[in-house]
């Protein structure tokens, strides 16, 4: 296999300059981000249509906590992966979403607890809910595209952690949309079904980070390393 002198390299990437652009700020970023994704869902649950008991949840203040924390999670992901591909900023912001997330959990163990307490063991009774985990990913999927595309205009540096939050931006952002339209509110159930699937994928998506977020100026790198040697 040729390799290329690091001459040759410097005036091959010289020849071809590129226009630098520098990236908008997390907060921008993750303000555009929501209102790409905001029309895809939107346009899922009115295809799904509203759950009839919309109404009545929305005067339901632990539904809306639950949904709120959500809501945060989501955002607070989103802007966290976009400060994970901005080389230089602290590590701590890929930490934002922990504190929402924690009460979105805390919200739906909190009513696993009262439930056990007030029925027993037949208060935390789970059946299968086959319809989450497709629910989730065909809401989520125009979240995650975009949260793609806008990641690969920055530097992933970080790529497992970048996609693990994106992941988790989209999957948020999704069981919001989710349960607009699919009727089931029973803790257990959706701290299970709906909140694990989306822990779930994000664990998932933050494995295969090397892979899906393959930054291009590594190939850069690896001809510049195989021109020394």
């Amino acid at each position: 296999m040729s390799k290329i002198r690091t001459d040759e390299l410097i005036l091959q990437l010289a020849s071809e300059p590129a226009p630098v652009r520098h990236l908008r700020s997390p907060m921008t970023r993750t303000a555009i981000w929501l209102a790409i994704s905001l029309p895809w869902v939107f346009a899922i649950v009115f295809v799904m249509g509203l759950r009839p008991d919309l109404r009545a949840q929305m005067s339901n203040a632990h539904w809306l906590i639950e949904q709120g924390a959500a809501l945060a999670t989501a955002l607070m992901a989103a802007m966290a992966a976009f400060c994970a591909g901005v080389p230089g900023r602290p590590r701590w912001e890929h930490l934002l979403p922990l504190l929402p997330l924690a009460v979105w959990l805390g919200a739906l163990g909190q009513d696993c607890l009262q439930g056990w307490i007030s029925y027993g063991s037949a208060g935390l009774t789970l059946h299968p809910d086959w319809q989450c985990l497709p629910g989730i990913i065909m809401v989520g999927m125009g979240p995650a595209v975009a949260m793609a595309a806008m990641i690969l205009r920055g530097a992933p540096l970080a790529p497992m952690t970048t996609t693990a939050l994106g992941a988790l931006a989209a999957g948020g952002l999704a069981e919001v949309g989710l349960r607009l339209f699919h009727q089931v509110d029973a803790s257990l159930m959706v701290l299970v079904w709906q909140a694990g699937t989306v822990v779930g994928l994000t664990l998932i998506a933050g494995l295969f980070g090397r892979r899906v977020l393959r930054w291009r100026h590594a190939d850069v790198r690896k001809h510049a390393f195989d021109a020394k040697n």
